[in-house]
């Protein structure tokens, strides 16, 4: 029996203990403009997800979200930062943690847990130049009856389709839970971050003012809106929409103009 806990550090003995490894995985989701040939329409919008190519076994030329492992000296909120600017160059953005993924068999090099983490920003407004095995793919998801979803995922040269089961946390509102069954093209279990991405964004957009990261300082209400519409995938009706955001703009004295249609108030986040 030790008589302090200095005694027990000195003659404790970590060998014993089985180890495993630390990881951080990021999703970074962008809603963005897709340019309308004519100029009196509005820009359409439309949601992408940043993905990257390995170069290396496991999973060699698969797709997966930027990650790598923690530095045993650096803190668990630096990981993200330094890997994301190392595997995409993407820097300066707001993360915030998503989710702990844990399970047994989920990389086949060894017992690896990830802490994973979510950006929500505007691609169009990156100002360094993505690394070369990084791409923006769109995000189109299929709901079905029977609550499976189907996830496609498009670039220019490319295409991934993987599809996942959603049930109801017993007790949990509108949270639910997520199980991949069928997917090729993505590593580890990276089709089940993106998806549980992908529902915490819906449900946190109506309670946070995670979307305002991505906004610019002045916006209408109506580009507002449609960012809104593109991640809930459904449409709004201007009276339930202002309910959303009521607290969480103030107009301006500033106005839009010169796009072909009437000038527009401009809006900003209250902070």
């Amino acid at each position: 029996m030790y008589k302090s806990e200095e005694e027990f550090l000195k003659n404790y003995n970590s060998s014993k203990f089985e180890k495993l490894s630390m990881t951080t995985d990021i999703i970074v989701f962008s809603v963005s403009d897709r340019p309308q040939d004519n100029y009196r329409k509005n820009d359409e919008k439309h949601m992408s997800v940043l993905l990257v190519k390995r170069q290396n076994y496991p999973y060699k030329d698969k797709w997966c979200l930027p990650g790598g492992f923690l530095d045993t000296k650096e803190n668990l909120e630096e990981c993200p930062k330094r890997i994301l600017e190392r595997e995409t160059n993407i820097k300066d953005v707001y993360l915030e943690q998503l989710y702990t993924f844990g399970d047994v068999n989920r990389d086949p090099r060894m017992r690896i847990v990830s802490t994973s983490y979510m950006a929500l920003i505007d691609k169009n407004k990156l100002l360094n130049k993505l690394n070369e095995n990084a791409s923006w793919f769109d995000i189109k998801i299929i709901e079905r009856k029977d609550n499976t979803l189907i996830f496609k995922l498009e670039n220019e040269k490319e295409k991934i389709e993987f599809k996942a089961k959603k049930k109801l946390k017993k007790c949990m509102g509108e949270q639910y839970e997520y199980e991949i069954i069928e997917n090729e093209k993505l590593a580890f279990d990276h089709a089940l971050v993106i998806v549980t991405g992908m529902g915490r964004l819906r449900n946190k957009i109506n309670y946070t003012d995670i979307v305002f990261h991505m906004m610019p300082e002045y916006f209408t209400l109506g580009e507002l809106q449609k960012v809104y519409e593109v991640i809930l995938d459904k449409k709004l009706l201007d009276p339930a929409f202002r309910r959303i955001i009521a607290d969480k703009v103030e107009k301006t004295d500033k106005l839009k103009k010169g796009e072909g249609h009437r000038p527009s108030a401009l809006f900003t986040y209250k902070r």
